[in-house]
């Protein structure tokens, strides 16, 4: 039987995460565009995924921005299968990475506008092994947003 505070906590909405790395070189968008393909497989097959975005930017940088039915299915994505090999390589690959989650009523996923602007404000930077100085302050642009595909 669920107890009041997971029946509140599924009622109070949808899970959303976005993310945002830049490719410190080219030479690693090959590896990259592989472990990208692999999870974008591995999240349209996931239990509790909703709507999702990616978006390729200036300078090297990729956004995603998922829709999920609860926190679990999200955490239970992270931490499996393809997203779970591809996340240790991205400390290497990348010279800036943050990622913000936040619940919402409904299950629309929110415009690129609204998930800058959360990044921004809510999000933490990833540990990586080669940060840019704009890393740990969210030193980015707006993201130019006719270069994504819906997921």
């Amino acid at each position: 039987m669920a107890s009041a505070g997971s029946t509140a906590a599924a009622s109070a909405g949808t899970a959303v995460s976005v993310t945002r790395f830049r490719l410190r070189t080219l030479l690693f968008a090959p590896s990259f565009f592989l472990h990208a393909h692999r999870t974008i497989v591995q999240i349209r097959k996931a239990d509790g995924f909703v709507a999702g975005a990616v978006l390729r930017d200036a300078h090297f940088a990729f956004w995603t921005l998922t829709l999920w039915r609860d926190d679990a299915a999200m955490r239970t994505y992270a931490t499996s299968g393809a997203h779970r090999r591809a996340m240790p390589r991205l400390a290497e690959w990348a010279d800036e990475a943050s990622v913000a989650h936040w619940r919402q009523a409904g299950a629309r996923l929110p415009d690129w506008t609204e998930a800058a602007r959360r990044l921004r404000a809510e999000g933490r930077p990833l540990p990586l092994r080669h940060p840019a100085p704009s890393h740990a302050n969210h030193g980015f642009a707006a993201p130019a947003t006719t270069r994504g595909m819906r997921i």
